[in-house]
C-alpha cells in the first residue's frame, strides 16, 4: 500500500473530500495494522467558511490548517474526543476535511463512526498533530477492491454557530452505508 501523493491534497477542498470516500485510512504502529474505509467526512473550505476553526485566523490551535496539503490537522473537543482532519489546498488557505466514519477494513475491532470514534478505534491522538500523510505509518491510500460510489451532500453537523455557513451541503458521505455516523 502506498500513501497518496501530496498532490492529491493539494486542490479544492470540496473535491479532495469528494474524492477521500472509499479510500483507506491505514495506521501503523506497535507492531500493528488498522485499516478503515472513509465512508462519511466534512469539507471546511477556509478562514471564510465560519464553521471552520480557521475562521478566527492562524492560531497556535490552527496553525498547521495554514501550511503545507497533505498533513493532519488533530484537536480535541469536549475535553476529551480527538477528531482527525486533512489540510487541503495550498499553504496559508487554512482549509482541511475532517474524517467523520470508517467502514472496518482490517484490525478495527471498536465502532469508528463519528469523528471521536473515528480516532479512538484508529489510535490517533494530539501527538499526530502535524503528521505526514505521505509517511508509511499513518497515511491513506486507494483500495484495491473500490467500487462505484454514490455520494450524498449535507449539512455539516455541529456547527450551528456558523449562521448561513451551517446549511451549506459540505458534509459527504457514501449513499446507504450503515456506518456513517447520521443519517
Amino acid at each position: 500500500m502506498q500513501a497518496l501523493p501530496r498532490a492529491f491534497y493539494d486542490r479544492d477542498t470540496s473535491l479532495v473530500a469528494h474524492e477521500l470516500l472509499g479510500k483507506l485510512l491505514v495506521h501503523r504502529f506497535n507492531g500493528s495494522e488498522l485499516i478503515g474505509k472513509i465512508v462519511e467526512v466534512e469539507a471546511y473550505l477556509g478562514p471564510h467558511d465560519l464553521a471552520a476553526h480557521t475562521s478566527k485566523g492562524i492560531t497556535p490551535r490552527t496553525q498547521v490548517m495554514f501550511g503545507p496539503p497533505g498533513h493532519v490537522y488533530v484537536y480535541l473537543i469536549y475535553g476529551m474526543h480527538h477528531c482527525m482532519n486533512v489540510v487541503t489546498e495550498a499553504d496559508g488557505t487554512g482549509a482541511a476535511v475532517l474524517l467523520r466514519a470508517l467502514e472496518p477494513v482490517s484490525g478495527l475491532t471498536v465502532n469508528a463512526s463519528g469523528p471521536g470514534r473515528l480516532c479512538k478505534a484508529m489510535g490517533i491522538d494530539k501527538s499526530h498533530y502535524g503528521h505526514d500523510l505521505c509517511s508509511s505509518s499513518l497515511f491513506i491510500t486507494e483500495d484495491p477492491a473500490a467500487m462505484p460510489i454514490d455520494i450524498a451532500e449535507r449539512p455539516r453537523v455541529g456547527v450551528d454557530y456558523a449562521g448561513e455557513w451551517a446549511d451549506k451541503p459540505l458534509r459527504f458521505y457514501i449513499r446507504g452505508n450503515s456506518y456513517i455516523s447520521k443519517k
